[in-house]
């Protein structure tokens, strides 16, 4: 997103209930590109701007791409008593009509792709990162997936001479916090949330807010007031999370708050929830396994070990280590290893850039030298390097650090594996093999190899975090142990993308760490939802024979005797 000059700064003031308001100051983002490449003077250039001591051409600056409005205390109050006189009436909205908003809106992406991947290029995201941010988003809101949510949402069926119905009802007001590291993305999951009959506050960050503010400013808002919502059911503040939080915690006015963000952060916000009365929903952090079996593709699994590195590793859902079959390990790890020595870092325009800024750059650091001693093989990275690949240790870039572990006992003690990893470090690991199992009969051979694989997903079950886990195998026999036994994670995914999505499938949610104790794969037209069941009878006497309706006659006479 590159402004012309004289063109005007896009601006997105505070959306109170649907109205734009003047907030208390900005928050000024300038072009990703040009912080990396003039760091110091865009970054004096911002604060000038955010602390109103800009002069008359800091305005007009090129650089400079959008401002969002910071939001007071008091706005923040306000949206919630808006948002509950709101929602009834949009509750009361036919859900056909709620569901064709979305479809509306999966249409309206696609119209304006190329904008939405220029505010997140702008925003910082590389160009590929970028596209696969809208695949998730025209996935969230594709035409399956709402056609699935309507099925999940409403049944319908005659029991015992009733009409008997399953409903999904709205939870009410649904506060959200987006991610810091993908907030668009995560902001979206406020679609269906709108959809599925409730009224939406949504907190874009201070410290990433443009993309938020002109998702739910130039896409959300106009479409929602179109399809019939009444002012007050949206509103997009901007101000720092834990005043926010508070703000929410305590009014009666908010029923769920949305979460994303660290696992200890979800701990913590999912008991006050509970004292609260609130219904938490918590979508947290991600330690993916990718498991790589002896019969798999190896270039097609090396390319999906490479996602680990998609915004330098700083995405929940990529994997972050490989599990590979001793028997392939060698090839395995050279095949990964050379692309990602291939890997290079440059501005969010290059089209061949995947690697950004990492936040958690003295983190990288000391996990890294937690796995060498304890035995890990470092095979590439870790220099800190500046956007044009030079070394330096002011540089805002690691190049990508790949990791070979031998044995899943040595490799469970290492944070590398333990912890997320929330910067572009990914650990092979390889598991032991049993004895002589390369050399044994074909029926030893395959009994070790079943005993491999029992060992391999327990490991997998017994990670405390649970996004999602991944698969490289051609045996229906392992295939089917993998779906049937894994238990930890949202989702599975078997010979494909780790990080792609599909229409219908979850996108996040998960189990353990990754979702806290009410985690699962998160629909959000669902989770914001609560199920409720109805039964229309017609009054008749029968209707009060409570074992006829359970399909049991018997004779009352005979049963008295």
């Amino acid at each position: 997103m590159t402004r012309s000059p004289g063109a005007a700064l896009p601006t997105y003031p505070v959306l109170l209930g649907g109205v734009p308001e003047p907030g208390e100051g900005w928050v000024h983002w300038p072009r990703s590109s040009a912080m990396l490449d003039e760091t110091y003077d865009v970054l004096a250039l911002k604060a000038r701007l955010d602390h109103c001591r800009a002069e008359p051409e800091d305005h007009a600056d090129p650089r400079l791409v959008g401002r969002v409005a910071r939001s007071t205390g008091a706005q923040a109050i306000a949206a919630l008593s808006l948002a509950r006189e709101a929602q009834p009436a949009w509750a009361r909205v036919p859900l056909e009509r709620r569901l064709d908003f979305v479809r509306a809106f999966h249409r309206l992406l696609r119209d304006r792709a190329e904008e939405f991947i220029a505010v997140l290029v702008s925003e910082g995201h590389p160009v590929r990162v970028a596209g696969w941010a809208l695949s998730a988003a025209l996935n969230l809101t594709h035409p399956e997936t709402v056609d699935h949510a309507r099925a999940a949402m409403v049944w319908e069926g005659r029991q015992a001479g009733r009409r008997v119905r399953l409903v999904r009802k709205p939870d009410g007001v649904v506060c959200l916090d987006p991610a810091r590291n993908a907030p668009v993305l995560t902001a979206l999951a406020g679609v269906p949330t709108l959809a599925a009959g409730n009224a939406l506050i949504v907190n874009a960050p201070p410290s990433v807010p443009l993309s938020v503010a002109y998702l739910f400013h130039e896409l959300v808002a106009p479409l929602l007031a179109e399809y019939g919502a009444p002012p007050g059911m949206l509103s997009v503040l901007c101000a720092p999370a834990r005043p926010v939080l508070r703000t929410w915690l305590a009014s009666p006015d908010c029923d769920d708050i949305f979460f994303f963000g660290g696992s200890n952060q979800g701990a913590e916000l999912t008991r006050s929830c509970l004292e609260h009365g609130k219904k938490p929903i918590m979508e947290l952090a991600g330690n993916d396994a990718l498991v790589v079996w002896r019969d798999a593709d190896l270039p097609q699994a090396a390319d999906a070990a490479l996602e680990r590195y998609q915004g330098s590793g700083q995405l929940c859902l990529a994997p972050k280590f490989a599990l590979v079959h001793p028997a392939v390990a060698e090839e395995f790890t050279e095949l990964v290893r050379s692309r990602v020595a291939a890997l290079r870092v440059g501005p969010p325009e290059d089209p061949e850039v995947v690697l950004t800024p990492v936040v958690k750059r003295s983190q990288c650091k000391d996990v890294l030298d937690d796995a060498v001693a304890r035995g890990a093989e470092l095979l590439c990275g870790g220099e800190l390097v500046d956007v044009r690949g030079r070394p330096s240790l002011r540089g805002p870039f690691i190049r990508p650090v790949l990791l070979r572990v031998r044995g899943l006992r040595e490799a469970a003690a290492m944070r590398a594996v333990a912890e997320e990893t929330f910067f572009p470090l990914m650990c092979v690991i390889v598991p032991e093999s049993a004895p002589a199992a390369e050399s044994a009969p074909a029926a030893e051979s395959a009994a070790a190899d079943r005993h491999l694989l029992e060992s391999v997903i327990s490991f997998v079950n017994a990670n405390r975090y649970g996004l999602r886990n991944s698969l490289w195998a051609h045996d229906p026999y392992v295939i089917d142990r993998f779906t049937d036994e894994v238990t930890n994670g949202g989702v599975l995914k078997v010979n494909d993308s780790h990080i792609g999505t599909l229409p219908v499938l979850p996108i996040i949610g998960g189990t353990g760490l990754s979702g806290g104790v009410f985690g699962e794969a998160n629909i959000p037209f669902l989770r914001t939802t609560r199920l409720q069941g109805i039964s229309i009878g017609s009054g008749e006497a029968a209707h009060f024979d409570h074992l006829a309706a359970a399909g049991f006659h018997h004779d009352q006479s005979s049963a008295r005797t």
